[in-house]
């Protein structure tokens, strides 16, 4: 996934995440019908199945009405942090994916129905892509006429360009899995391949473009999931003549239902119609709003009470990542009128305690820390059973695999921690008096929880110092290999409903270095060989199970990562704005479906 922002993760992102983030979630369709409950575990399994394939037909435009929908009015966007990235290709968090939902268009996306269920069609393809060779070349036809901002057709040496380009060493952030798949050669992918701002193409055997509508995939090995990932922002099309490398992080080119207007770095971002943009050949978007005005700095605490107090610009406003306050949850789910116009859903993102096992080596301490983590009150912290629930283990209840009786840290007996447990542990290491250096993100819910965390840590006998990091490049300075911390919290979701977009890219020793999401820094001969293994297995089922395994072995023999809570979403809306629903490809609200109701 992708990470999930740490404005809430990177789902992605990955989560998204994240994740940061072709995000997925579990849902209740649309928002105003729930009784004041949370989600809970039974209604994300709900979400672990497998996603649909659809037709050509299906991969038509226009996207379904919403019902009552009317056009026109702005509607205002309330966020705490600053867009990390504005290029797609560098995007791989969730506020950054909801932003692409908007703007930007790749070969395929998602139709998600009323249940959440999934569907991958064609974006600018005429269908979800045309598997041969046992799944290792896959073939994809442009739409006829689809323009960008500038009015420019996207052709296929704009798709080409779009994946060239990901190899170039300013790419920094984003997925990788395509390029992977394409070199066949894991994190060195860009030792064979420099970039086409040299003048040299990929060579044909690896992605071609017979003419200006067909663009052909070939892999070395099969890549059956391919469609599911090409959904992901990180894959939405760069126009070739409008790339401005570097500087495209600034000012990119839109090829969906809005342009960015105006973007004040820190401040804000605006975005309006654009005029170039067809629904006829968009399945999934609408254009219902004239714009969107995305104000930065908005706390949750902001944001929850603004909204909650529903005058002026705020009847017409939505959160895109914020949640409602840990301390204004219960005013919003005791006021009937609030609570139809929240959204609610159960997130696939897992929050964990990294350990830099570059320091950390004992694994003693490891699972002392593990044992002594507070996960009860650090999600309370976090929106409380509204905003998630304490995480068993390190695979999510969204995700296919997942266990609900793998309770290695005993969470079930002692949710907030066995303090007893842990300082056992660290007497048996000779661990008692040990620096530990904490890094978090100087945000109110991450600054609450490190108290949480240091007075647990502390009673065990391990002395924490905190650093705090800034929220908006919090995952690239934790995402370093010489990050100069020992324990950091990440959350992490699969980018499809499948393991192997959170075992591989998190866990795979063979993916470290500055920028990877292997934040633990594992590197376990056993895992490496496991994740090359499974991956190569072409029966869902068989490898679901595999999957499964390597999870209790990770969590069991090596321990990487201390898991705390599993998280739900819980946003508040303005009272004039419709079309409130909760997507499980992005884990909050969908924006390419609202309108202001007058």
């Amino acid at each position: 996934m992708s990470i999930l922002s740490s404005r809430t993760t990177r789902t992605a992102v990955v989560a998204v995440a994240a994740g940061a983030l072709a995000l997925a979630g579990c849902s209740k369709s649309d928002s105003g019908g729930d009784t004041g409950k949370s989600k809970n575990k039974k209604e994300a399994a709900s979400q672990a199945t497998a996603v649909k394939m659809g037709t050509a037909q299906d991969s038509t435009g226009p996207a379904e009405e919403v019902t009552g929908a009317k056009s026109g009015g702005t509607v205002q966007v309330y966020e705490e942090d600053d867009f990390s990235h504005l290029d797609p290709g560098q995007m791989y968090v969730s506020d950054a994916g909801l932003l692409a939902k908007l703007i930007f268009r790749g070969l395929t996306t998602y139709k998600e129905d009323a249940k959440g269920h999934l569907t991958v069609v064609g974006d600018l393809a005429t269908d979800p892509g045309r598997m041969s060779d046992g799944g290792r070349t896959w073939t994809y036809t442009l739409k006829s006429g689809i323009k960008d901002e500038t009015g420019h057709v996207i052709d296929a040496n704009d798709i080409r360009h779009t994946f060239e380009r990901l190899y170039d060493p300013f790419i920094t952030d984003g997925p990788t899995y395509i390029q992977q798949w394409l070199s066949g050669a894991g994190t060195t992918y860009r030792k064979a391949y420099a970039g086409p701002f040299k003048g040299k193409h990929l060579p044909d055997t690896v992605l071609a473009t017979p003419d200006d509508k067909t663009v052909v995939f070939h892999f070395g090995v099969p890549q059956p999931d391919l469609p599911q990932a090409l959904t992901m922002a990180g894959y939405c099309v760069v126009p070739e003549k409008t790339d401005t490398k570097a500087k495209y992080d600034t000012r990119p080119v839109a090829v969906g239902p809005y342009r960015i207007s105006e973007f004040k770095a820190g401040k804000n971002v605006k975005l309006v119609r654009n005029p170039n943009w067809d629904a006829k050949t968009d399945p999934m978007r609408h254009q219902y709003v004239d714009g969107f005005d995305i104000d930065i700095n908005h706390d949750d605490e902001d944001q929850t009470k603004t909204l909650l107090a529903d005058r002026g610009d705020a009847k017409n406003a939505v959160m895109f990542t914020g949640q409602v306050a840990t301390t204004q949850v219960q005013k919003v789910v005791s006021d009937a009128a609030a609570m139809k116009r929240t959204v609610q859903g159960y997130a696939p993102y897992v929050w964990q305690m990294n350990f830099n096992l570059d320091r950390i080596k004992d694994k003693r301490i490891r699972d002392a820390i593990t044992y002594a983590m507070p996960a009860t009150a650090v999600y309370k912290a976090d929106g409380g059973a509204y905003g998630g629930e304490v995480a068993d283990n390190l695979m999510s209840p969204t995700t296919p695999g997942y266990q609900k009786d793998f309770d290695p840290f005993d969470r079930a007996k002692h949710p907030n921690g066995d303090i007893a447990r842990a300082k056992k542990l660290i007497d048996e290491a000779g661990a008692k008096g040990r620096k530990i250096v904490y890094g978090y993100a100087n945000i109110p819910v991450r600054q609450q929880q490190a108290v949480l965390v240091e007075n647990a840590l502390s009673k065990i006998g391990l002395d924490v110092q905190k650093k705090e990091i800034d929220a908006a490049t919090w995952y690239e300075e934790v995402g370093k290999v010489k990050n100069g911390l020992d324990i950091y919290m990440t959350g992490w979701g699969q980018d499809w409903p499948s393991a192997s977009t959170v075992i591989p890219p998190v866990y795979d020793g063979t993916q470290i270095q500055d920028g990877s999401s292997n934040y633990s820094h594992i590197n376990d001969d056993h895992v490496n060989s496991e994740i090359a293994r499974i991956l190569k297995i072409t029966d869902t089922a068989e490898a679901t199970k595999a999957w499964t395994a390597l999870n209790q072995y990770i969590s069991t023999k090596v321990n990487p990562a201390s898991p705390i809570y599993y998280t739900k979403v819980f946003q508040l809306a303005g009272s004039n704005v419709g079309g409130l629903r909760y997507s499980t490809v992005i884990s909050y609200t969908d924006p390419t479906r609202i309108f202001l109701k007058s």
